[in-house]
């Protein structure tokens, strides 16, 4: 067993995990992995410089997550938009990953990727943010990826109430193809979008949110939820019309919100990708199973795979959450995913040394470092990096 010196005193490793890749995707739920994005490490990625991206490490990481059975959402907030990611590269971005998904699938299937209004930071007025979002709209559609409608900073700056969200919404909705995803992204995430769907209140705020999503059912894929609170999402999920799938954005809770009826879109999956394919393959079988007793045995080990994770995603989203992009593409790096701990925007600095000694053990607890001789000579140079 392997013993690394880490500031808080020697670390011992576990046993290493094989994670077995699953043979196809799951069927009992629909889960997207929400992607980060590679930077070139000799690039020029100081804040507030245009976005320099190692491409094909972008992209061999999406080939990753497809060849766990998972699906992609691309150009979110895992893909640093608007912390780094500039509208240049996110739609190059957007280009290549539906590009790749064909070599596994139907992309519109395979890769949903966020359109927002990111690259009109002084759209004034609601008819300048629907024109915003239409562009960017258009540029997945021509892409063949499936759309994903972003929570819009300029929405949440001129948007006076319920009506303007949902004269806004309803005129992108008629511009789809073909259903779309809706994400709520609560302030936790984005201080930006506090007060999003015309409230500050979230009773009242759902009930403008579900108002939309009843009026608009038939264009409505699905709604991804990113506000970490359990029981609003379980109250929410049941009062979505038929069709409409909840897709948990909830980092905290997220293995008892697939067992009980979420679809997923998580920023964590990026991280924990062959324990969540397992995860959900042992889902499948307990779902299927012909007896409770079976049933009961194979949920049990999807609590059993699941467990060690939560601890690992709860220090990596920890406040403040936005940063949690920072945990994601470290253990992306240590897991030998990328050549360098580096962002867009630097962000490679938004967390600190005792933070990421922390991460690196959870991961390890959690059976996620693919290759623990690499992660320890990784961890070992960001230390001397540190002066340890």
């Amino acid at each position: 067993m392997t013993t690394i010196d880490l500031p808080g005193g020697p670390y011992t490793l576990r046993e290493p995990v094989s994670w077995p890749r699953p043979g196809k995707p799951a069927d009992s739920r629909v889960v997207y992995a929400a992607a980060h994005v590679v930077a070139d490490p000799l690039g020029d990625n100081t804040p507030g410089s245009p976005a320099a991206v190692d491409w094909d490490a972008t992209i061999r990481f999406r080939r990753h997550l497809w060849s766990h059975g998972l699906r992609v959402a691309d150009a979110m907030d895992t893909a640093q938009r608007n912390m780094g990611l500039d509208w240049p590269a996110t739609r190059e971005l957007i280009r290549r990953s539906a590009e790749a998904a064909r070599e596994f699938g139907d992309p519109a299937t395979l890769v949903a990727c966020g359109a927002g209004t990111d690259h009109a930071p002084q759209a004034a007025d609601l008819d300048a943010v629907t024109a915003a979002y239409a562009e960017q709209i258009d540029t997945v559609q021509r892409a063949g990826a499936g759309v994903i409608i972003m929570a819009s900073r300029r929405l949440a700056r001129v948007a006076r109430g319920p009506r303007d969200y949902h004269r806004v919404y309803g005129k992108l909705l008629g511009l789809t193809e073909r259903p779309v995803i809706l994400h709520w992204l609560g302030e936790m995430f984005d201080p930006n979008l506090a007060g999003y769907w015309g409230s500050p209140h979230i009773g009242e705020a759902t009930e403008s949110f579900l108002e939309l999503v009843h009026a608009n059912a038939s264009r409505i894929d699905g709604v991804k939820v990113s506000l970490l609170d359990e029981e609003h999402e379980v109250r929410l999920r049941a009062a979505l019309p038929d069709g409409v799938r909840l897709y948990t954005g909830d980092d905290f809770n997220y293995p008892s919100l697939i067992k009980s009826g979420s679809h997923a879109l998580l920023g964590i999956f990026d991280a924990i990708a062959p324990a969540a394919a397992a995860a959900l393959q042992v889902l499948d079988a307990a779902e299927a199973s012909c007896t409770d007793e079976g049933r009961d045995r194979l949920l049990a080990h999807y609590d059993e795979i699941l467990a060690p994770t939560v601890p690992l995603s709860r220090k990596i989203f920890e406040t403040p959450t936005y940063h949690y992009k920072t945990g994601i593409v470290f253990l992306a790096w240590l897991n030998g995913h990328q050549d360098a701990f580096a962002m867009v925007g630097g962000a490679q600095s938004a967390r600190s040394l005792p933070h990421l000694c922390e991460v690196f053990k959870l991961a390890d607890q959690a059976g996620l470092l693919a290759d623990q001789e690499l992660a320890v000579r990784r961890m070992k140079a960001l230390l001397a990096v540190y002066g340890r």
